[in-house]
C-alpha cells in the first residue's frame, strides 16, 4: 500500500520582488509503507515546504496528496489522526517542563490514554531524569528527543522528521539515527525525512528525491543514484608508458572511464570483481600506483546541486 501520492503539486509564496514566487512545481511521489524515504536538497529547494504539505500543515495551491489513501486536504482531521512531525528546531512553550508539554500535546491530539502515552514516549526517548526541567533549561540534544517524544505520542503510521539530527554532536547524532531505524523497524512506521548529512541519508534511506528549485531532479535509491551519476567505485592507476585506455570499455561493469597521460579513473561496479582483469591488461606498463576509492552519497548531492 502506498503511504503518500501526491501528484502535480504546486506551491507559491507572495514575494516583494518577484510578486509570486514559485516553491514548488509539479512535485509527484509516491512512498511506499513501511519506507524510509529522504528528501534532499540543497537550501531554499522546498524541502520543507514539500514536509509542511504532506503532513497536511499547508494547503498546496495545486495538486493532490493522499495519504494512505486519504485525501490529505478533504480529509485532513483523519489524515493528522496518524501522521506527525518532528523538526530538527523544537519550538516549545519555554515555560513548561517536559512532562508539562507532553501532557499538552497529548491533549491537543485527543488521546484517550494520556498518561500512558506520555509515559511511554518518556520511557522510550530516556527523558525519564527531565520531566520536570523547563523547556528553556533543556540542551539541544534533549530538546531534539522531546520533539520525537511529542511526535510518537499519537503512535502515527507516518512520521515526518524535518532535519532530525541538525546541530547535534556527533554522539547524540548516533544516538537518535539508531532510535529512528528502531522505531522503524519495531513499529513498521513510515519515516520521510529531510537532512543536510548525506551519511544520514545514506544510512537510514531506502529511497531518495533530490529536489532543486523546487522540482523533483532525481529520486532512486542511494545506490541507483550513483549508478545514475557514473558514481560506483573508482580504480585510480598511475603509470608510465603508453596504454590504450579504451580497451578499459570492453569490461562490462566499467561505467565510466576518465584518462589523461600517465594516469586514469575506472568508474566501476563490483571492482572486486573486475580487479584482476584490469591490472592484466595493464601488463606492458609499468603500474606505480593503484587505489580504489568508494563514492558516497555527497558526491551525488554536489553532482546534482550544480
Amino acid at each position: 500500500m502506498l503511504a503518500i501520492r501526491s501528484e502535480g503539486i504546486y506551491k507559491y509564496y507572495k514575494d516583494r520582488l518577484q510578486g509570486k514566487k514559485e516553491v514548488l512545481k509539479n512535485v509527484s511521489l509516491d512512498i511506499e509503507e513501511g519506507e524510509i524515504f529522504g528528501i534532499l536538497g540543497p537550501n531554499g529547494a522546498g524541502k520543507t515546504t514539500l514536509i509542511s504539505i504532506l503532513s497536511t500543515l499547508t494547503i498546496p495551491d495545486s495538486g493532490k496528496v493522499e495519504i494512505f489513501g486519504l485525501d490529505a486536504i478533504k480529509q485532513a482531521n483523519r489524515v493528522k489522526s496518524i501522521v506527525n512531525v518532528s523538526s530538527g528546531n523544537p519550538n516549545f512553550p519555554w515555560s513548561l517542563t517536559v512532562i508539562e508539554n507532553l501532557r499538552y500535546f497529548a491533549m491537543l491530539y485527543g488521546l484517550k490514554n494520556r498518561e500512558e502515552a506520555v509515559r511511554n514516549v518518556i520511557s522510550a526517548l530516556e527523558l525519564g531524569s527531565f520531566t520536570n526541567a523547563r523547556f528553556d533549561s533543556l540542551s539541544t540534544g534533549t530538546k531534539q528527543r522531546l520533539s520525537l517524544a511529542k511526535a510518537l505520542l499519537n503512535q502515527p503510521r507516518l512520521l515526518f522528521l524535518d532535519e532530525p539530527t541538525v546541530g547535534l554532536d556527533p554522539d547524540m547524532a548516533i544516538k537518535i539515527r539508531k532510535f529512528i531505524r528502531q522505531i522503524h523497524n519495531e513499529r513498521g512506521i513510515t519515516v520521510v525525512l529531510t537532512t543536510h548529512y548525506m551519511k544520514e541519508a545514506e544510512q537510514l534511506c531506502d529511497r531518495i528525491a533530490f529536489l532543486k528549485k523546487g522540482e523533483i531532479i532525481a529520486k532512486a535509491s542511494p545506490d541507483e543514484l550513483k549508478r545514475q551519476m557514473k558514481l560506483g567505485e573508482v580504480i585510480s592507476i598511475g603509470y608510465e608508458g603508453e596504454f590504450d585506455i579504451a580497451r578499459l570499455k570492453d569490461i562490462p561493469q566499467v561505467i565510466d572511464i576518465i584518462g589523461e597521460k600517465g594516469k586514469v579513473k575506472i568508474v566501476a561496479q563490483d571492482v572486486e570483481s573486475i580487479i584482476d582483469r584490469v591490472l592484466k591488461m595493464f601488463c606492458d606498463v609499468h603500474i606505480r600506483n593503484i587505489e580504489v576509492s568508494q563514492p558516497d552519497l555527497e558526491d551525488v548531492f554536489l553532482k546534482l546541486a550544480k
